[in-house]
């Protein structure tokens, strides 16, 4: 059970600060003790501003990782990183991010590295709020790898990394995580198009051994890479399948799309928790604590204050760091003056 209604959370990713970004370009310029204290201070900087929002879940903010996922393909062996991606020029689009060839089996024998960073985040977060872990699942990584004679296919590769992944997870569990996402965009781009039970089997076989453990939840979106969503922008291929997915939370992308099949609310809120996107990380308008107390209103119409949360619509990554300071602080006002108007605050 999540510990109040109407609470606020995160996806996972927040923008790295300017000079992580440029030393990131520079790493040779660094030893090994240096990165660790950058990594170190990156994490405070980002567990700094979602307190100071107030949110009542945060993350590491992801800033020992490229993007979402990029390097957890740098604990896989088997694999040889990228090569140039096959457009380089022009508008900035998915098709510019290169896909690693694989050259034997998968494995990944000193894990993916998120038990150090929840350790990590352990020690720099101050007491009171939830810590959160968001782990990619196998699907999602596996659209950055090419099929192989070894690997014929997506899901060939997606099977090969369920028990890296699902161990990954065992040991977050293990580590003292009470809270985990299981970030799985890719199943809902690509859901229009993939017979979605097998996608859901697919997932409920890498949470088997942690669901009961932790609280697990996954996130649904359509892409945000350089803003840009890769997928048809609709749930309804997802449903009522991903209603089955072995999780106590879904989190949904509603500000984006200007809240189109919020009805779809209500019949999540049947089954379990509801995380709800009200602030849209593809925009720099800066919603005011009025239009997020609106938003919230408007879920209540469709679910009780049990069963909601409210986030940004994704990860904010690909937003600079002012927008996402200004709208996690909203974010959190807006939601308080509603828990106010409901005496639950």
């Amino acid at each position: 059970m999540k510990e109040r209604p109407l609470r606020t959370t995160v996806v996972g990713s927040y923008p790295f600060p300017g000079w992580l970004e440029f030393a990131s370009q520079h790493l040779g310029e660094f030893g090994p003790a240096d990165i660790e204290e950058m990594q170190e201070d990156a994490v405070i900087a980002a567990v700094h501003d979602q307190v100071a929002a107030g949110l009542d879940v945060i993350t590491d903010g992801e800033q020992t990782r490229l993007d979402f996922n990029l390097s957890f393909y740098g604990y896989l062996e088997g694999i040889e990183r990228e090569p140039a991606p096959r457009r380089r020029f022009g508008p900035p689009g998915h098709d510019q991010r290169g896909r690693h060839k694989i050259t034997g089996e998968l494995r990944a024998p000193r894990g993916l590295g998120t038990v150090d960073e929840f350790r990590r985040l352990q020690r720099v977060a101050p007491p009171g709020p939830v810590l959160k872990m968001s782990v990619p699942g196998p699907y999602t990584l596996s659209g950055r790898l090419e099929p192989s004679p070894r690997y014929p296919d997506r899901y060939a590769i997606a099977e090969a990394l369920v028990p890296i992944v699902r161990a990954e997870l065992e040991a977050l569990a293990a580590a003292g995580c009470s809270e985990i996402t299981v970030d799985e965009p890719s199943m809902s781009c690509y859901a229009w198009r993939e017979d979605t039970a097998r996608l859901v089997e697919l997932f409920n076989r890498t949470v088997a051994t942690v669901a009961g453990r932790c609280r697990l939840s996954t996130h649904l979106c359509f892409g945000n890479y350089k803003a840009r969503a890769v997928g048809p922008r609709r749930y309804a291929p997802m449903f009522p399948a991903f209603l089955d997915l072995n999780v106590e939370e879904i989190h949904l992308e509603m500000a984006s799309r200007e809240f189109a099949e919020i009805e779809l609310i209500g019949e999540l809120a049947r089954h379990k928790d509801v995380a709800v996107g009200v602030v849209d990380v593809k925009s720099y308008y800066i919603e005011t604590p009025a239009d997020v107390a609106a938003r919230v209103r408007r879920c209540l119409e469709f679910a009780p204050p049990e069963r909601l949360s409210f986030a940004p619509d994704c990860g904010l990554s690909q937003t600079a760091r002012w927008a996402a300071r200004q709208k996690l602080r909203n974010l959190v006002e807006g939601v308080r003056q509603v828990r106010k108007e409901l005496g639950i605050e």
